[in-house]
C-alpha cells in the first residue's frame, strides 16, 4: 500500500509527465501523438518512478516505448525543471508499455462471443424476485 507521500508524488510525477511528453518535447514523437501516461508508481524511498505508458495509437508500440527509453535522460531533464520546486530530488524514470486497455477490449470481445444459455426456473413455486435464504443450521 502506498503512503500518502508516494501518491502525491505519483499523481504530480503523473501530470508533470503528460506535460512534458506533450509540449516541452513533442519532437520525440514525430509529430504524431505523445502517448497517454495512465499510471505512475514511486518506490517508498522516492527514487524510481514505474511509469506506464498507454500506446494505443499505431502498431509501433514496441517502437514509440524503445524512443521513450532511450531518452529517458531527456525527459527526466525536463520533469527536473518543471517540479524543481516542488521536488527535492527527480525519481529515476522506468518505463513500461500499459496494454490493459488492448486486453479489456480482447475480453470484451472474447465475452461477446460466449453463447450463456438462462437460467433454469424454480419448479418449486417460489418467487423468483426473492433470493434464496441461506441454511444455517441442518434442521432449517
Amino acid at each position: 500500500m502506498e503512503s500518502k507521500r508516494q501518491q502525491k508524488m505519483a499523481s504530480l510525477l503523473q501530470q508533470e509527465l503528460a506535460a512534458v511528453l506533450q509540449r516541452d518535447l513533442p519532437h520525440l514523437f514525430g509529430g504524431g501523438l505523445a502517448p497517454a501516461i495512465s499510471t505512475v508508481k514511486v518506490t517508498p524511498d522516492l527514487g524510481q518512478a514505474r511509469v506506464y505508458l498507454s500506446l494505443l495509437l499505431g502498431n509501433d508500440a514496441a517502437d514509440r516505448l524503445e524512443i521513450i527509453r532511450d531518452n529517458a535522460k531527456e525527459i527526466r531533464h525536463a520533469l527536473a525543471k518543471r517540479i524543481r520546486q516542488t521536488a527535492r530530488v527527480v525519481p529515476e524514470l522506468i518505463f513500461f508499455h500499459d496494454d490493459s486497455a488492448a486486453y479489456a477490449a480482447h475480453m470484451d470481445q472474447v465475452l461477446g462471443t460466449l453463447h450463456i444459455p438462462p437460467a433454469p426456473k424454480d419448479d418449486k413455486g417460489e418467487d423468483d424476485d426473492k433470493p434464496a435464504r441461506p441454511r444455517l443450521f441442518k434442521g432449517e
